[in-house]
């Protein structure tokens, strides 16, 4: 379904069309994306999240286990007191059932509060705070694509390996950057590697000359970028026009698909990140991608996309082993399920969900390509490593989710 101007600016509720084009009778469940649709996170969640959410409605087919499902979406703002006026809407008045997406930490850590209050679920596909799933776990919450832990382990070790040494970050001011930088420092550092500065901004800066001007004069020999969104790609803009490159290496734990798209090849070429999905890495990815394709308008799905998709489709099939009077009656009931059964979709293949809510899913190492390596429009980039999902997430024991029995 088209997500039309007015919905998108105005943070409006808008109805997915039920298969077939009509509401089918009987037991219904009701799914809402919650996410940025009007700021620097608009890409990277956004329209994409509600296509991928629709895409795993339409594989599940809902209708073959006797219920169907409605998919709602609203524009959290990047203001977490206004995702948790929506979230209660929705729970207590509109009958939401779970919700997903949830970009920007610290929406995402006051969803979980409201969703455990009402005993709803709620997944998060774009959450970096690794207290989602440590000391703020609650029995409602998953986690399904990322943390900072998964983005900065690969990453700070490999480029300190490589000779990358001495850092300073550029971090975005709020739990989102403050967990990605605190989490790559910490392996830079145990790599034998040290933090030089560091610098803090508002979300949704445009002049980060200060920032680089202070980072070139560290006498630093790696730029890490803690940011995201929009912000990443007019740092990194600014950066090339700087000419950093020349004296610094540009480290980005957090590296979207859709950044790369908004930046190019020339500007990004060479660069490492840390995803858990890329479109083009195997015969299912690439099968699940073309099917989603035709409602992604132009844009191919990166990883919080896939993750919207994935853990739509795990919830919607605990919601058919319980039944859907039970799983709308308790939330925590229905993730309990979702940690038993076993997942496996086309985007991760198949995966567990831990005891904290922690999906284990495998992150790749990826690199960019440069112009000439690349075949054709979004294909961007190619596999370095692949760590398994149990390597990438930080081990259980030490997350500190007082749900996790010793």
């Amino acid at each position: 379904m088209p997500i039309s101007r007015r919905a998108l600016l105005g943070g409006a509720t808008a109805l997915a069309a039920m298969p077939g084009g009509a509401r089918a009778q009987g037991p219904r469940i009701k799914i809402g994306v919650l996410s940025d649709f009007s700021g620097i996170y608009t890409d990277l969640l956004g329209p994409g999240g509600v296509a991928c959410v629709q895409q795993a409605v339409a594989d599940f087919a809902p209708e073959r286990h006797g219920f169907s499902v409605e998919v709602v979406f609203a524009d959290h703002q990047n203001k977490p007191d206004v995702g948790s006026a929506i979230a209660r809407r929705w729970y207590d008045a509109e009958g939401v059932d779970m919700v997903i997406g949830l970009p920007n930490s610290s929406v995402a850590l006051a969803l979980a509060f409201v969703t455990a209050e009402r005993n709803k679920v709620c997944i998060g596909t774009a959450v970096t705070s690794m207290d989602f799933t440590g000391s703020q776990c609650t029995p409602n919450t998953i986690n399904w694509t990322y943390d900072a832990y998964m983005l900065a382990k690969a990453l700070g070790t490999e480029t300190v390996k490589a000779g990358g040494r001495k850092w300073y970050f550029i971090t975005t001011d709020n739990a989102f950057g403050t967990a990605i930088q605190g989490e790559t420092a910490r392996f830079v550092q145990e790599a034998g590697g040290t933090v030089v500065g560091n610098s803090k901004y508002p979300i949704g800066a445009t002049d980060y000359s200060s920032f680089l001007l202070a980072a070139q004069g560290s006498g630093a020999d790696v730029l890490g970028l803690a940011l995201g969104g929009t912000d990443m790609v007019n740092c990194l803009k600014q950066a090339g026009e700087f000419g950093l490159r020349g004296h610094m290496r540009i480290a980005a734990p957090v590296t979207f698909l859709n950044d790369i798209h908004a930046l190019g090849l020339a500007l990004t070429q060479g660069l490492l990140h840390t995803n858990s999905f890329y479109w083009d890495g195997n015969d299912r990815s690439r099968a699940f991608t073309q099917r989603v394709l035709p409602r992604m308008q132009g844009a191919y799905p990166g990883m919080v996309h896939a993750g919207c998709y994935a853990g739509a489709l795990h919830y919607l099939k605990a919601v058919a082993s319980l039944g859907v009077a039970s799983a709308k009656a308790s939330g925590a009931r229905t993730v309990a399920r979702m940690k038993e059964m076993p997942a496996d979709d086309d985007a991760f293949g198949t995966t567990v969900v831990r005891q904290d809510g922690r999906a284990l899913v495998p992150a790749f190492l990826l690199q960019v390509k440069t112009p000439e390596e690349s075949r054709s429009r979004w294909d961007y980039c190619k596999v370095v490593t692949e760590i398994s999902g149990v390597d990438a997430a930080k081990p259980l024991a030490q997350g500190g989710c007082p749900l996790v029995k010793t």
